[in-house]
């Protein structure tokens, strides 16, 4: 796989990519690292100040170091990439230019001129075309929860995840979301026991995916740790699951959009992005 690996020289950004390192087998990265002054005025110009060359060396010395930490831990090195401009649009810009697989980095920066990392990474699992892998921190690389459900992203997520990624030794479980209305329950409004029919129902066919998936998993050779079927608001439950279960990874898809305002606030991927403890995984359709 041939992945983009976004450092600010931060340790977040270099945990980032030896988390994914744990999970993959056979990556070459490339190491990009961008000049980001688009914060300070536009009446201010740096191109030939000492300001920017200080900015440049400094680029310099983190990709140098970066190289030094990845033949370090074993994994193939492409290009090292620098560039000048706001960091969103230098990512995407160079991401759009080559077959990347995905996009690699860490979810908390720096203040001023390194300000990567936190928002950064929530607008590139938003925006970019790629699949976009965000590490949180140190953890065990052990357990992965898939969050799925009915829909053809959930499928397609499922196919690619099992042909990238190195699951052998990990810890697979599976969970889905039902919600029922809370409408359904007001007194007057319908009958109590068939509402409480149609939880039972879902229940069953929330089981009866979970079955099916756990099927595609068995003919990679892969056993599922855990199954679970959570009712109530997916996001919260998805949260819950994670934390009680201590999970490493947690991987989501999304449907394509264009443009950040559209990745809603209500979407479950970008609220476990947000909220979750674990790395997460971003899986574009």
């Amino acid at each position: 796989m041939n992945i983009l690996f976004c450092t600010d020289g931060s340790k977040i950004s270099y945990k980032s990519i030896e988390n994914f390192s744990h999970w993959t087998t056979d990556i070459k990265v490339d190491i990009f690292c961008a000049i980001d002054w688009s914060f300070l005025p536009d009446s201010v110009s740096v191109e030939n100040s000492k300001f920017a060359i200080q900015c440049t060396n400094s680029a310099d010395a983190i990709l140098d170091y970066s190289e030094k930490f990845l033949k370090e831990h074993g994994i193939n090195i492409g290009e090292k990439i620098k560039m000048c401009g706001s960091t969103v649009d230098s990512i995407l810009e160079i991401s759009e230019k080559k077959n990347y697989d995905f996009i690699v980095l860490g979810s908390h920066g720096k203040k001023g001129i390194q300000k990567w990392l936190g928002s950064v990474s929530q607008e590139i699992a938003a925006v970019s075309k790629i699949s976009t892998y965000i590490s949180k921190g140190e953890n065990n690389n052990k357990r992965i929860l898939f969050a799925v459900d009915n829909s053809e992203t959930s499928q397609n997520v499922i196919k690619k995840s099992v042909k990238m990624f190195n699951l052998t030794d990990k810890e697979i479980h599976l969970a889905t979301v039902y919600e029922i209305p809370d409408y359904l329950f007001l007194d007057g409004n319908i009958d109590s026991n068939w509402a409480l029919e149609i939880s039972k129902k879902q229940e069953t066919a929330s089981m009866l995916l979970l079955n099916d998936i756990e099927n595609k998993f068995k003919e990679q050779g892969l056993n599922i740790k855990s199954k679970a079927v959570l009712n109530g608001l997916p996001a919260n439950e998805i949260l819950k699951y994670i934390e009680k279960e201590s999970i490493d990874l947690t991987v989501c898809g999304i449907r394509n959009r264009k443009y950040l305002t559209r990745f809603l606030i209500s979407s479950v991927s970008k609220r476990v992005l947000e909220y979750a403890p674990t790395d997460v995984i971003i899986i574009r359709p």
